[in-house]
């Protein structure tokens, strides 16, 4: 018997019912039809952050960061390959500080950047500052266990 995991539509923040083994299939929202997964990084913004990072059944790795910040574009690309390998079964997201100060203030961001790992919307692990691949690795692993 299959187990039945909840995920938000990043697009349309509809909540979709899709079974464990078909994650893998590039599953689409119901409503919107648009993809529930894309392999990089969704934008998050106050008006979408708890419909997408807040529900669901699948643990969000959230990025605080600014456009400003060089170690925040130089840990990028090692952000977006994560999101290539580890979609569907982790959602990487990123928030723009700038853009998004209530968000930053609402979490205590208090450098970038920082991850935080959410899941059933609370906050599980948070790591401030630029990480390696390798490193990035075993701060996930840590945090998930």
């Amino acid at each position: 018997m299959s187990n039945v995991l909840s995920v938000p539509c990043p697009h349309c923040s509809a909540l979709n019912r899709v079974p464990d083994e078909r994650l893998g299939e590039h599953p689409a929202c119901g409503r919107c039809k648009q993809p529930l997964f894309e392999g990089k990084p969704i934008e998050l913004s106050t008006a979408n952050f708890d419909a997408v990072a807040g529900r669901g059944d699948v643990p969000v790795v959230v990025d605080f960061w600014a456009p400003w910040c060089g170690p925040c574009r130089g840990f990028a690309p090692v952000f977006a390959e994560a999101a290539r390998k580890l979609e569907p079964q982790l959602r990487m997201a990123k928030v723009d500080t700038d853009a998004q100060p209530a968000l930053a203030a609402r979490f205590g961001i208090r450098s970038i950047p920082t991850l935080l790992v959410l899941r059933d919307g609370r906050e599980v692990a948070r790591q401030a500052g630029a990480l390696s691949a390798s490193q990035l690795g075993q701060f996930l692993d840590g945090a998930l266990r």
